[in-house]
């Protein structure tokens, strides 16, 4: 495998203003992510923005951003195009879709992405923690996911949900946004029109299940941190204090 990592950005968040800028322990929060992804070594990594100020955050910390349109509806859609724009040659064949809210996302997690990929009918991974918390296992927000166990912490996905799923005793699986993708696989996913399901639910990724596309996920220890809110930007703060050991 010849992984690329991408991780798409973009000013548009409404609860948090400027969150991929916004400074966590001396770095803008983009550049944390950045340096997880960097320092997970699957791949070169690179950040994917229709704003020039996060381009120029990325690169005055040492990083590559790679210019993209405005009118992109999606992540998925973003990192298709930065990796034409970037790789037009095809040199890489997994994309890693790491999402840029997710600063304390480990290292570990982003390489158990890409496991799944050494299988060829694995058209993209990604990542499932258990649920522990009882008001998780109803809350909508909450993305649950539904597979069958393959053994090695390795499942194969049947389908996504925001309702409380699977009926019955056992555990319950919190979706993680993270994505492994074949690139024949994206380049496929982004001219397919949004799904019923998909719209229904309102996950994209049931586009590619409704699609025929094959889904499969790793358990990982936990959820990563997703900022959305000043409350969720302190508690970034706290985790990444040097020494602190997130991110490994």
């Amino acid at each position: 495998m010849r992984p690329l990592v991408l991780i798409p950005a973009r000013l548009a968040a409404t609860r948090l203003p400027g969150k991929p800028l916004l400074d966590i322990n001396g770095l803008p929060m983009i550049v944390q992510v950045l340096k997880r992804a960097q320092e997970a070594d699957v791949g070169e990594v690179a950040v994917a923005t229709d704003t020039p100020a996060i381009a120029e955050a990325v690169r005055a910390h040492g990083g590559t951003a790679v210019m993209t349109g405005e009118h992109h509806a999606s992540g998925s859609d973003r990192i298709h195009e930065a990796l034409e724009r970037l790789d037009p040659d095809g040199r890489h064949d997994i994309l890693v879709n790491v999402q840029g809210d997710l600063p304390t996302i480990s290292t570990r997690a982003i390489r158990a992405s890409l496991e799944p990929m050494a299988e060829p009918e694995v058209a993209l991974a990604t990542l499932i923690a258990e649920i522990r918390e009882d008001e998780d296992r109803t809350a909508p927000h909450v993305v649950k996911f539904v597979g069958t166990a393959l053994g090695g912490g390795r499942h194969r996905a049947l389908y996504f949900t925001r309702a409380t799923a699977p009926w019955g005793e056992g555990p319950l699986w919190h979706h993680i946004g993270l994505y492994a993708w074949r690139r024949t696989a994206l380049a496929r996913f982004v001219i397919l029109p949004p799904s019923p399901l998909e719209r229904r639910e309102k996950l994209e990724q049931l586009r590619a299940l409704e699609a025929g596309m094959r889904i499969d996920a790793m358990e990982v220890d936990e959820v990563p941190l997703g900022v959305d809110t000043p409350a969720d930007l302190e508690k970034a703060r706290r985790m990444l204090t040097p020494g602190s050991g997130v991110g490994a």
